[in-house]
C-alpha cells in the first residue's frame, strides 16, 4: 500500500470511528518506503523477519492453544470489534468461547464520576490535577476477581481494560492504543472515558484522559509489562497486528541501545501555517493548515516496530518503563521513567501569531496540577519568512495593572490590543534561539517554523491575548488571565530581555571541517543546546547522558553508535541517542555542510 493512497477515515469498515484529516497509519508498508533520505512520517525499527503477525485469524490461532486467556488494553480500544474479530475466527475453528467483559465490573458511572471529580477542576476549566487513584479503584474488584474460566467452554477469555486485575494464571495479551488515534476516536464520539457511559465535549474528554485515565493506565501497563505474552496494536478498527511479548522485550532492549525516532503526528490549529504541508511528504494536504508536529512529545508519541513490512506501534513509555537507565544514564536518578525533553514544531509560516502566553512556575504546576517538572521552553528558528518576529518579555514601561485591565477589557468587549505597547517584538532569523523559562511572557509571531526545544510538560499554557480569534470549530479559545498573573515574572523587561532571553551563541570547539556552537540556555533550564556544524563527520561522546538531535540544515546524516547500530535521519527529523550508546558518529550524507542541533541535560 502506498502512503499516498491511505484513506483518512475508516471507510473500509463503513463506520466513522475517527474525526481527523490525518491518515491512519498503514498496517503494512512497502520496503522502498522504509528507508529514505527525506522526512519519513512512519519511522520504524526492524525486528527482522517473522516477528509481527497480522489479523484476527492468526491471533485466534495463537489463543486456541490455551484454555484461558486474559486480554487487557488501553482506553480507546474498540473492544466490540476485537471480540467480534476473535469470535468469528474461533467459531470457524469449531471452538466454544466463554466471554467475560471487564466493563461489566466497573463501578456505577456515578461512583466513578465521584472518584475522579477531585482531579477534574471545574467543568469548563482547561486543566485538572494528576490523579492519585489506582486503576482498581474504578472497578468492583471483588466481583472481577471472582470471575473464573468456564470448564464447559473450550476457551474462556476475559476481555477489556484492567483484565489483568482479575488475577488469572493465564496468558496475558495487551492491546495498546496510540494517543493520536485515541483522540481522533474521541472527537468522532466513538469512545468514552474510562468508566463513563456517554461522550462529553472533546476538551473535557481530553482533560479526563490526561489527568485521570492515562495516569491510571500507564501505571497499570508498567506493572504488567514484564508478564505480557502478546502485545497488539489496536489502532485499526477492522484488523490487528501483534507480536509475542518476548519479541517486544527483546526489541525494546535493543532499541534502548540504538538511535530512536518516534512516530510524529500533526495537528491543525487556529494559527497554523503551511510549512509542514509544503515540506513534509505524506501528510494530508487537504488539511486547512498544520499548527503542530508532535516530533517528540513522548506522553503522546509512539514507537513503530516493523517485520516483513508489518507495523506495530507501542507507546514511548513502554520503552522507558524497563529502560530508563539505558535511556537517561546518570539523569535517570532524577527523572525516573519520565523522559524530560520535548521537541515539536510550531508552524506559523503563512499563518498567524500564537497567543500571548506564559507557563507556570515549578511550585505552581506542582501545587495546582500535580506535575513534577514545569514547562520551560526555547524557540529555535528552523525557518522563517522575511519580517518574522518573536514576542518575548515586557517593555521597560510595563504597568501590570494597566496591562491586566487592557487584557480584561479586550476579552470582555472584543477589542483588539496593540500588544507591542506591552510586550517586546524581536526580529527572528534562522538558527536564532529564544529562551522562555517559566513565567516569561511570549509568543511566536506569524512567518516562523519554530523548533520548540522544551521540558516535556506541554499543555500548561496560560493565554492572555489571542488576537480575538476563534478556534477551527468556530468557538472562542480559552483565556487564562488569572493563572497568568499568578505566574508572570514582571522583571523580565527592557534590556534585560535581550541580555538574558536571547541566546548568545559562541563557538566552543573547532576542528578541520567541524565546529561546535554553544547556544546557552537560561539558568532555569535543566537542558542545554549545542549545534554541530560539519562537512563530513563528527564523533560525539554521550557522557552517560541522553541526547536529542535534529538535522536543521543539510540533506541527512547517518548515525552509527559505538556498538554498531546504524540509521539515517533526514532534514527536520528528530532522533534520540540513548545514554547507553556511549558514543556515536554523525556522517553528512550530502555535498553541502550540515548542521545538527543537540539538546541534552545539564
Amino acid at each position: 500500500m502506498s502512503i499516498s493512497t491511505i484513506i483518512s477515515d475508516t471507510e473500509r469498515s463503513g463506520v466513522l470511528n475517527r474525526k481527523t484529516t490525518q491518515y491512519l497509519m498503514p498496517q503494512r508498508i512497502q520496503a522502498e518506503e522504509l528507508a529514505s533520505h527525506t522526512y519519513n512520517i512512519y519511522p520504524t525499527y526492524s525486528l527482522g523477519k517473522g516477528n509481527i503477525h497480522n489479523g484476527y485469524k492468526t491471533l485466534a490461532a495463537w489463543i486456541a492453544d490455551h484454555k484461558a486467556v486474559v486480554i487487557d488494553g488501553y482506553v480507546g480500544v474498540l473492544w466490540d470489534a476485537v471480540k467480534t474479530g476473535l469470535q468469528q475466527n474461533l467459531e470457524a475453528m469449531g471452538l466454544k468461547v466463554n466471554w467475560i467483559e471487564t466493563a461489566d465490573h466497573l463501578k456505577e458511572v456515578q461512583e466513578v464520576d465521584r472518584l475522579v471529580e477531585p482531579f477534574m477542576g471545574t467543568y469548563e476549566s482547561v486543566w485538572g490535577t494528576r490523579c492519585t487513584l489506582k486503576l482498581a479503584d474504578l472497578y468492583n474488584i471483588d466481583s472481577l476477581q471472582q470471575q473464573v474460566p468456564d470448564d464447559n467452554a473450550d476457551i474462556t477469555i476475559i476481555l477489556g481494560t484492567a483484565a489483568a486485575l482479575a488475577g488469572w494464571d493465564a496468558p496475558l495479551l495487551y492491546i495498546d492504543m496510540p494517543k493520536n488515534e485515541l483522540q481522533f476516536r474521541m472527537r468522532a464520539g466513538s469512545i468514552t472515558n474510562l468508566g463513563a457511559d456517554k461522550v462529553f465535549e472533546p476538551f473535557y474528554m481530553y482533560k479526563r484522559f490526561y489527568f485521570v485515565d492515562w495516569v491510571l493506565l500507564n501505571e497499570h501497563k508498567r506493572s504488567i509489562l514484564p508478564s505480557v505474552a502478546v502485545m497488539a496494536d489496536g489502532q485499526w478498527p477492522d484488523s490487528i497486528n501483534w507480536m509475542l511479548g518476548e519479541t517486544l522485550r527483546s526489541g525494546l532492549y535493543r532499541l534502548s541501545h540504538s538511535p530512536v525516532r518516534v512516530r510524529p503526528w500533526f495537528e491543525p490549529g487556529a494559527w497554523g501555517g503551511q510549512w509542514i504541508k509544503s515540506n513534509i511528504k505524506g501528510v494530508n494536504s487537504d488539511a486547512v493548515n498544520y499548527a503542530w508536529s508532535f516530533e517528540l512529545i513522548v506522553p503522546e508519541n509512539g514507537l513503530v516496530f516493523e517485520s516483513d513490512g508489518w507495523l506495530l506501534e507501542v507507546s514511548f513509555d513502554t520503552l522507558m518503563f524497563g529502560h530508563a537507565k539505558e535511556m537517561l544514564g546518570r539523569h535517570a536518578a532524577v527523572f525516573g521513567e519520565e523522559f524530560p525533553i520535548r521537541f515539536d514544531f510550531l508552524d506559523t509560516v503563512k499563518g498567524g501569531n500564537l497567543s500571548i502566553q506564559c507557563h507556570p512556575s515549578l511550585n505552581y504546576i506542582q501545587k495546582h496540577f500535580g506535575e513534577r517538572i514545569t514547562q520551560d521552553e526555547t524557540y529555535y528558528i528552523l525557518d522563517c519568512e522575511p519580517g518574522a518576529q518573536v514576542y518575548l518579555g515586557f517593555q521597560e514601561t510595563i504597568d501590570p495593572e494597566e496591562f491586566r485591565k487592557a487584557l480584561e477589557t479586550s476579552q470582555a468587549q472584543e477589542q483588539a490590543l496593540v500588544i507591542e505597547d506591552y510586550v517586546q517584538a524581536h526580529a527572528a532569523q534562522k538558527h536564532d534561539l529564544f529562551l522562555i523559562p517559566n513565567q516569561t511572557i511570549h509568543s511566536a509571531g506569524a512567518g516562523n517554523l519554530v523548533l520548540e526545544i522544551s521540558a516535556t510538560p506541554y499543555i500548561f499554557t496560560f493565554k492572555m491575548y489571542d488576537w480575538l480569534r476563534l478556534d477551527l470549530e468556530g468557538n472562542p479559545r480559552p483565556i487564562n488571565i488569572d493563572h497568568a498573573f499568578n505566574n508572570l515574572d514582571l522583571t523580565r523587561k527592557g534590556e534585560k530581555v535581550k541580555d538574558e532571553l536571547i541566546s548568545k551563541q559562541v563557538v566552543i570547539s573547532q576542528d578541520i571541517g567541524a565546529t561546535v556552537v554553544h547556544l546557552p540556555t537560561h539558568e532555569q533550564h535543566f537542558y542545554d543546546v549545542h549545534r554541530l556544524e560539519f562537512d563530513h563527520q563528527v564523533v560525539v561522546n554521550c557522557e552517560d547522558s541522553c541526547h536529542v538531535l535534529m538535522v536543521v540544515e543539510g540533506r541527512s546524516v547517518t548515525v552509527k553508535t559505538a556498538e554498531g547500530a546504524k540509521q539515517t535521519f533526514a532534514y527536520a527529523e528528530t532522533f534520540v541517542i540513548p545514554a547507553a550508546c556511549g558514543s556515536y558518529t554523525l556522517t553528512n550524507d550530502g555535498q553541502e555542510p550540515v548542521k545538527v542541533i543537540k539538546a541534552f541535560l545539564k
